[in-house]
C-alpha cells in the first residue's frame, strides 16, 4: 500500500467514532481524507468546528456547515493528524501552520482521536522540526532563546499562520519530557503556542500498519 492509501484507510477508521452532533476536524493531507470519508455520513452530524481555513474550505464544497467554536457549548470529538506521535499520545503537530487553532480545539474537546500512518510513531520527540507559532516582532527573541536550549531554529519562509504570526521551525532537539517543554516554551514572550501536545495529549491513536489499523489507547 502507498501512503496516501494508508492515510485514506486510517480515516475511514476513524469515522466509528463520530456521533451525532457538532465535530471537531483538524488539518493536513490525513485529515483531508478524513474530511472525505465524512462526507459519506454528513447526515449525522450538526456541523463541523474546524483549525483551519484549508479544511473549512474542503468541508464547504462537500456541503458540511462550518461552526464556530465560540458559538459551541460542547463538543464530543476531535479528529487530527499528527507530525510525530509516540505511544503515550504525546504529538508534535504544526507541519501545516495550524497549531494554535488545533491547540485550541483539542482543549475543547472531550476525545481527540490521532489519525496517522505508522511512519509517524516514534519512541522520543523531535526529529521532526518543532514548530513555535510567534508574534512577528519578537521573532529575533524567540529565536536566540531557543538557542540557549540548544535547538537550531529556522524561520518558515514565506509562511503566515491563519492567524498572522510567523513560524519557527525548531531543529536538534531531543523531546525527553514534553509536558514540561510544551509549558516552558509557552512561557517565552512572544511565543503563541507551540507544536507540542503532550499537556492535552490524543486520547487514541489510530495508526495505519500493513496489517490494518492499530488502535492505542492513552496511558494515563
Amino acid at each position: 500500500m502507498t501512503q496516501d492509501e494508508f492515510k485514506q484507510q486510517v480515516a475511514h477508521a476513524a469515522l466509528k467514532h463520530v456521533r451525532d452532533g457538532v465535530i471537531g476536524v483538524g488539518s493536513g493531507s490525513t485529515v483531508n481524507f478524513f474530511i472525505d470519508a465524512l462526507a459519506t455520513i454528513k447526515g449525522r452530524i450538526d456541523g463541523a468546528v474546524v483549525a483551519s481555513e484549508a479544511s473549512a474550505a474542503r468541508l464547504r464544497k462537500h456541503g458540511i456547515q462550518i461552526l464556530e467554536l465560540n458559538n459551541v457549548s460542547e463538543l464530543p470529538l476531535y479528529v487530527d493528524g499528527a507530525d510525530e506521535v509516540t505511544e503515550h499520545l504525546y504529538m508534535i503537530k504544526g507541519g501545516g501552520g495550524a497549531l494554535t487553532r488545533e491547540k485550541i480545539v483539542a482543549a475543547v474537546a472531550r476525545k481527540f482521536v490521532c489519525i496517522c500512518d505508522a511512519s509517524k510513531l516514534v519512541s522520543v520527540l523531535g526529529k521532526y522540526p518543532l514548530p513555535l507559532e510567534v508574534i512577528p516582532m519578537a521573532r529575533s527573541y524567540v529565536g536566540r532563546e531557543m538557542l540557549k536550549r540548544g535547538a537550531q531554529p529556522e524561520l518558515r519562509a514565506n509562511f503566515k499562520t491563519d492567524n498572522g504570526n510567523l513560524i519557527l521551525d525548531c531543529r536538534g532537539l531531543t523531546i525527553v519530557d514534553p509536558p514540561r517543554l510544551e509549558a516552558e516554551l509557552n512561557q517565552i514572550a512572544g511565543v503563541v503556542t507551540n507544536g507540542l501536545f503532550a499537556r492535552r495529549p490524543a486520547d487514541v491513536l489510530l495508526l495505519a500498519e500493513p496489517g490494518g489499523v492499530r488502535a492505542i489507547a492513552a496511558k494515563r
